[in-house]
């Protein structure tokens, strides 16, 4: 049985090899069975938002979540990609929405982070600014 570091490195060899035209084709794995509704719940949507939001009916939300219906494989193959990088869907699928949505966040959170005498570093740690009368903590 393989390590899951030798099927990385097995998968990253098929990669360069078609990249390089050594092989025509790649086999994507699509997963079998995908819970819909855990990805929903973990985006934080109703069904009706997460239909809206990434193009499906919201009768077949419905039915997958009650087990009625499995999603076909290029459903299953859309929500991998949404469970493991939703904004990259996003992304794509709205392109001018998501540039102004971030900046109007990014200012929000660091307006909430300065009122609250929170400083970001690069590394994404954050410190408490200190005032004239108190020392300066690490968060």
């Amino acid at each position: 049985m393989k390590t899951a570091f030798e099927k990385l490195m097995s998968g990253l060899d098929e990669v360069e090899a078609f990249l390089a035209g050594e092989r025509e084709g790649m086999k994507v794995h699509v997963p079998d069975e995908v819970d819909v509704k855990s990805i929903r719940q973990r985006l934080n949507m109703t069904q009706s938002r997460f239909s809206e939001t990434f193009g499906f009916s919201l009768d077949a939300i419905k039915h997958w979540e009650g087990g009625r219906r499995t999603p076909e494989a290029p459903a299953r193959t859309l929500l991998t990609v949404i469970d493991r990088n939703p904004a990259a869907v996003i992304t794509a699928l709205y392109p001018d929405v998501l540039p102004k949505a971030a900046r109007t966040n990014g200012t929000r959170f660091v307006s909430k982070a300065k009122r609250r005498g929170i400083v970001a570093n690069a590394r994404g740690n954050g410190a408490r600014a200190h005032s004239r009368n108190s020392e300066r903590v690490r968060a």
